[in-house]
This record gives C-alpha cells, structure tokens and sequence, in this order.
C-alpha cells in the first residue's frame, strides 16, 4: 500500500499538502508515502464491506467510513486510509472540517496482492493497536477467502480468530454486525479452489 518516502515535512505541512493533493499520502516519521492503487479485488471486496455495515450499523450510534476517511494514530504520529473504519458516538476529529478520525472502535484492512506488503501489516497492526478507542481489528485477503479477526477479549487482552472458508460468518465483537464470507467475497474470482466445509 506504500511506496517509497517522498520527502521530510511536518504534519502540518503533510496536512495543507494533502488537502489539495489529487491523490491520497500517508505520514509517518516525517515522511509522506504515496499511496498504490487499489486491484479490481480490492475494490470488489471494499465495495461489498460498505453496503455490508450500511445495513449492518442502521439503527445503531456507530459510522462506517470508506477508504477516504483520514486516521491519525496520536501515539506514534501516523496518518494513514484504512480500507473501512468504524466510529461510533462521541465522535472525535482532528480537525473543525471532520476530516482526521481520531477514535475508530473498528478498522478492517484488504491486504495488497504482495507478500511483501503483507509482511508489513503487522507493523500496521502493532500501531493500530495503540489507538485506546480501538476494539477490533479484521485483515482480509484478496487472492482466496481468509479473514484475521483482532479482537480485544474480556480480560482486555488482544485475541485472533482466522476464518478461511465461505461458508462461514464472523460474528464482529465490536459492533453489532455479522459478516458471511460469501458476501464479502461477492463476485471475487479467486486464483484457485477456495475451501467450503464438509
């Protein structure tokens, strides 16, 4: 998802730089990274993700926020576009415009077609776990059903359950909201045969 640090700045700079960018930057560490395009499976399974918790968050004082929505991890000073956030009320922003989230009880990532940048999202996940609002995190592969579901348990230790079959739901334990594999994978073609249980 990130390519090669650009240049040094301050987050304020990196902020009055992206504001009027025509494509999207994160910030870490004093660099801004461009940000990759997304394949057709990523933008299939994020498509399917936001009608998904559309219908899923009705009723409730929870927002789901696709892609665009900017998050700031305060802790380490990262900015960065999580492919869905979850926020639910109060709401806390950065910034007058709403523009920052600061406080997302849910993040879900679509992890990149590379190895490499699959690698890294356990750096992700290791800032990701620094936000005090956060309660769940999902990674989601592209190339066949397999889902990673962070959650924090009720001794407030962090847990995961990897789910790797369409014939299977995961019950989110943050939000009020269950996701059938098959619908998240709605009209994805996988490279290979993809598991269905006996």
């Amino acid at each position: 998802m990130q390519a090669q640090a650009k240049q040094k700045c301050t987050p304020e700079e990196y902020l009055a730089l992206e504001r009027a960018a025509e494509f999207r930057s994160e910030y870490h560490g004093g660099e801004i990274f461009a940000m990759a395009g997304a394949s057709r499976r990523h933008n299939q399974i994020t498509r399917n993700l936001g009608g998904l918790f559309f219908n899923g968050l009705k009723g409730t004082a929870c927002e789901h926020y696709i892609s665009d929505m900017r998050l700031k991890v305060e802790e380490v000073g990262l900015y960065t576009y999580p492919d869905l956030a979850v926020a639910c009320e109060p709401q806390y922003f950065e910034d007058e415009g709403k523009e920052t989230l600061l406080n997302p009880t849910l993040i879900i990532e679509v992890l990149s077609q590379s190895a490499k940048n699959n690698d890294a999202r356990g750096n992700t996940f290791e800032n990701y776990r620094r936000i005090g609002s956060l309660q769940e995190c999902l990674f989601i592969a592209q190339q066949s059903p397999h889902v990673q579901q962070h959650f924090i348990n009720t001794e407030g230790r962090w847990e995961m359950i990897e789910t790797r079959t369409l014939d299977d739901c995961i019950e989110l334990k943050s939000v009020p909201v269950t996701l059938a594999l098959k619908d998240v994978y709605e009209r994805v073609e996988f490279d290979g045969p993809t598991l269905r249980q006996v």
